[in-house]
């Protein structure tokens, strides 16, 4: 028997997964939990006839094989169940550390459970009631508070939107939403309001209070909502002393005060807006209400986060000018770096705010002004220090919507803080990372042990010089993706040859430094003592031909195009503006490794957000015409990933497409060569083909099935063995090569030389393609003639080459010929040589070819096959 059950004290969600659940396993039994709050156990009694629930008592009296658990981790024991029942969790909350192994546990990402089950619902377009509809509705609604909560997501939305048209009534659902209080619930609610205490911790309203409710039957949770709405504190905490024991509940606004990780300290849990515990109580060791209150108030600091502050969303090291600026000029930085505002700045001293919009208007009425007389006037700023709050308060008064951030100590614009900026931390959008959650952990689960002790050195050392360093790009992605990745671009916000020469004073090394473009590498020297030192005190057993030759640290930077498809132009920048400079948003992630940051993942461009969503997105709407291979690169990483080129970035694709044929042949080359590396490239190939980039890049190149399968041949199966292929180039360069010549040995020989010229392919690899584009289409004729006549024509053939063009031919026969050419025919030898034919009184010139040619035929033939039979034709010849 099967059955689905949730947790007691149910809520909305709890309830509406249960019907979900069983609309979905139409076979299972569908158990209410005996406890449910007020609302919920109102909506049963009058609407109970048309939903699918029963009491555990009228189950049958049958074994409990299985059990779907929703809107929960803890398992209610009913009579009947198997100790070794299978056990299926779907739930919204964090994963329990102690859940079984034998469980299996599906994670939904959702602020609703019932968010879930709706969406299953609807792939399998499942009838929906109006009562089913509803209740579905009331599950998705309580949970969000009517989708107003931070954590809504559009998942939720789209759910709401489905069970509306599915005829849920909003009616219906007003009258359970907020119902008002019992009677003995409004007592326990004036016991809280009198002993409440107002606490304030990192600018965040705290209310804590208790109560005595042994007595109270109805639920805790709907007075703690009603105190949130009269009171409006960040965070709420109540303990109230009930029959079972005393229950925490919590409620939190803020991204700073996580409830949940407070419950769980009490064995309880929930989310990070809400949460609750229960304190069992010990009759013979009973806790002391004020004691539990007094020990929470001095735990409850360490789970209050630091609040955001303006050094955290601002752009560092902004670009400012200076009154005399012509408004020509203005409008070139800003072609240039995109920037809405800039800070107009004299003698270190602010004087006002130049904005895009007055530029523009002067260059629209061909006005020649300077900047002083466009800008808007003031000495508006922040310091870093100041809360968001503040920040807020100063747009709102001056009416700037880029605010500078000034150093008080020493005057200096040391950034600029945006009304974007400020909108994605109100909208809920962190600033520096996942939710706060540190991936220390994950890089070390990841990483050698000796690449992981270099990274913690580096660390070491970018905190002693006040440097903050972060390891950017695909590193952060892949690390978020769980992948295995030695891709370490390290990206320093400040003097990355400082860094540079640090590490070399104290661990040996060569510098290599390019002060323009702000780069340095630092080449190991893997036989130092300090730096072996060093990285065996964290693994011992290192060899140092575990370490890299060596580290590339580069400065953060910004760049500009001065026009479509050229080479950008780099300034230094902010590490913030070094990550919007790269081509996706799944790229612009960096985890930060200096000292106590080790780990922190910043995300300033919604990376996470759409990695957890498989998207490939661009940052803005010039990026394809910013670097037309971009549009190379979102395939690419579209096919690898399985992910999606989301809408408008496929929009923009077409848009910027034609600019392909402006891109030169080897950058065009590097990023084919890329994908050519890849496991996916037959279906990369195949994509970018079906987007028309192929035929951008050169009108010939076409792509059809039988590529795809001569590619997935090529790269996944060994070169074989006997044919004569060599160790250098490598096995995957090779592959590289022979896959070009698949691509285009089925043009004509002027074609494939036109598209060789385009991608500037080597002289070589031109050559082959040209050998197989001519050999090709005759190699069918080929294969009837007698093999040494097929030997003599393939004779000058490399053995890629002769590889290329057995994955391209359909024919077995061909085929064979291929085959039986590299590994037998190739490597026939006469016993007699040119010398030995001189010896003989044969004259040097063509008839000493001609003799060899003609005896090397007859063993491929099969005319000869001793030496003997050798000496005999070559006496014929001879005659």
């Amino acid at each position: 028997m099967q059955v689905i059950l949730t947790h007691e004290q149910a809520d909305f969600d709890a309830i509406a997964s249960l019907l979900g659940a069983s609309l979905l396993q139409k076979e299972a039994f569908v158990v209410l939990p005996s406890v449910m709050n007020r609302n919920v156990q109102s909506f049963i009694h009058l609407y109970g006839a048309d939903l699918p629930f029963i009491k555990s008592e009228d189950l049958p009296n049958e074994p409990i094989t299985a059990v779907t658990l929703v809107d929960t981790q803890s398992l209610v024991t009913l009579k009947g169940m198997r100790k070794d029942a299978q056990v299926c969790v779907i739930d919204h909350h964090q994963k329990r550390a102690d859940l079984p192994e034998s469980w299996q546990f599906e994670a939904v990402d959702t602020i609703a459970c019932t968010t879930r089950f709706v969406e299953s619902l609807q792939e399998v377009n499942g009838h929906l009631s109006l009562i089913h509809a509803t209740l579905l509705l009331l599950g998705i609604y309580e949970d969000s508070g009517s989708l107003t909560y931070a954590h809504t997501t559009p998942r939720d939305a789209a759910a709401v939107a489905y069970l509306l048209e599915n005829g849920a009534s909003l009616k219906i659902a007003a009258d359970f939403l907020n119902q008002p209080l019992s009677p003995a619930q409004h007592m326990v609610f004036d016991d809280l309001l009198a002993r409440a205490e107002s606490l304030t911790m990192q600018n965040c309203k705290v209310m804590l209070s208790s109560a005595d409710a042994a007595d109270l039957e109805d639920e805790v949770s709907s007075i703690a909502h009603k105190i949130c709405d009269l009171l409006d504190p960040d965070a709420l905490f109540i303990f109230v002393r009930t029959r079972e024991g005393i229950r925490l509940v919590a409620r939190s606004v803020t991204d700073q005060i996580n409830v949940a990780a407070i419950a769980r300290k009490y064995n309880g849990g929930g989310h990070a807006r809400a949460s609750s515990a229960l304190i069992k109580v010990d009759k013979k060791n009973p806790v002391q209400m004020d004691e539990l209150i007094t020990s929470f108030k001095q735990d409850l600091p360490a789970f209050v986060r630091p609040a955001v502050t303006v050094s955290q969303i601002m752009s560092k090291k902004p670009l400012t000018i200076s009154p005399a600026t012509t408004a020509r000029q203005a409008y070139q930085l800003m072609q240039r770096f995109g920037y809405e505002g800039y800070p107009v700045v004299e003698n270190n001293e602010v004087k006002g705010l130049l904005t895009r919009r007055a530029v523009d208007r002067a260059i629209s009425h061909n006005l020649e002004r300077t900047t002083a007389s466009l800008m808007e006037v003031g000495s508006v700023s922040v310091a870093p220090g100041d809360s968001l709050e503040k920040l807020q308060q100063v747009m709102a008064d001056s009416g700037w919507g880029q605010v500078p951030v000034i150093d008080h100590q020493s005057g200096e614009v040391v950034g600029i803080a945006t009304r974007t900026d400020l909108l994605k931390v109100l909208a809920g959008r962190s600033q520096n990372g996942l939710d706060h959650q540190n991936l220390a952990e994950r890089i070390a689960a990841v990483l050698p042990p000796a690449r992981l002790s270099l990274l913690r050195l580096i660390s070491v050392s970018a905190k002693e010089l006040g440097l903050p360093i972060f390891v950017v790009g695909g590193f952060a992605r892949d690390l978020l993706l769980k992948t295995p990745s030695l891709d370490l671009d390290f990206v320093v916000e400040g003097d990355a040859l400082a860094l540079a020469e640090s590490l070399s004073t104290q661990y040996g090394g060569r510098i290599v430094s390019h002060k323009k473009f702000g780069t340095a590498k630092w080449q190991l020297d893997l036989a130092n003592p300090a730096l072996l030192e060093r990285i065996r005190s964290d693994a011992p057993t290192v060899e140092p031909a575990a370490l890299p030759p060596a580290i590339d640290l580069i400065s953060s930077r910004t760049e500009f195009y001065e026009k479509p498809s050229a080479l950008p132009i780099v300034k230094t920048g902010s590490i913030k503006l070094d990550l919007q400079r790269r081509d996706f948003t799944i790229n612009t992630m960096a985890v930060r490794l200096d000292g106590s940051h080790f780990g922190e993942l910043h995300d300033y461009w919604g990376g996470l957000n759409d990695l957890n969503r498989k998207l490939i997105r661009v940052l803005h709407s010039l990026s394809f015409v910013d670097d037309p291979t971009r549009m190379l690169r979102a395939v690419r990483f579209e096919q690898r990933f399985a992910f999606t080129i989301e809408p408008r970035t496929l929009e923009l694709l077409h848009e910027a497409k034609n600019l392909l044929s402006e891109v030169s042949g080897e950058r065009l080359r590097h990023e084919l060569d890329l994908i050519l590396k890849e496991k996916q490239a037959a279906n990369m190939f195949a994509r970018l083909a079906q987007l028309g980039l192929l035929q951008e890049i050169h009108p010939a190149l076409v792509w059809h099935a039988a590529l795809s399968a001569q590619f997935d041949e090529l790269l996944t199966k060994p070169f074989p063995q006997g044919w004569g292929f060599t160790r250098h180039p490598s096995a995957a360069d090779q592959k590289v090569q022979a896959a070009y010549i698949l691509l285009l040995c089925g043009l004509s020989e002027e074609t494939a030389a036109a598209v060789s010229r385009r991608l500037r392919l080597r002289n070589q690899l031109a050559q082959m393609i040209r050998q197989a584009a001519s050999l090709l289409p005759g190699l069918p004729a080929l294969a009837s003639q007698p093999a040494s006549r097929a030997s003599a024509a393939l004779e000058n053939c490399p053995p890629l080459v002769i590889y290329s063009l057995y994955l391209a031919s359909p024919s077995s026969r061909v085929r064979t010929m291929l085959s039986e050419f590299a590994s037998q025919w190739r490597w026939v030898k006469t016993l007699v040589d040119g010398e030995k034919l001189r010896q003989m009184g044969v004259e040097s010139g063509p008839r000493i070819g001609e003799i060899l040619a003609q005896l090397k035929a007859a063993w491929i033939d099969g005319l000869v096959t001793t030496p003997a039979e050798e000496q005999e034709l070559l006496q014929k010849f001879l005659q």
